[in-house]
């Protein structure tokens, strides 16, 4: 069984963060449908439905075979992954600002043309 050998934190971690999401997402979503419906939602009941949904989802996808084999196959191939260093991190961190800004001005630079060149055809 698969299941021996399993890194239990992470599969645990992406199941609980998977049910906080689901919770997030049901309460979200049922307070917007509650609402069109009536003035001022149930907020109890909401949050009632968002968590009994989220909690027997949660663990009926954890006991489920096949669901939990690709949790622990996603959890032992993240386990291969290369992170990059805390420099790597500022490095390319600086990089994407400075790309952003040149491309900011670059891009205002052909809307400010391209504006003058709109109001001399056209007058403004």
């Amino acid at each position: 069984m698969a299941q021996e050998h399993a890194p239990n934190k992470p599969v645990h971690l992406i199941y609980l963060v998977g049910g906080l999401l689901g919770f997030v997402l049901l309460k979200w979503t049922g307070d917007w449908i509650w609402g069109y419906f009536t003035r001022t939602p149930d907020e109890f009941m909401v949050i009632l439905f968002a968590a009994t949904v989220s909690l027997v989802g949660g663990i009926y996808l954890y006991r489920k075979e096949e669901s939990y084999n690709l949790v622990n196959e996603v959890a032992v191939e993240l386990k291969k992954v290369t992170w990059p260093t805390a420099q790597e991190v500022k490095v390319s961190t600086i990089v994407v600002v400075f790309m952003t800004l040149l491309s900011a001005f670059i891009l205002g630079f052909f809307d400010a043309v391209w504006s003058k060149l709109t109001q001399l055809i056209y007058g403004g």
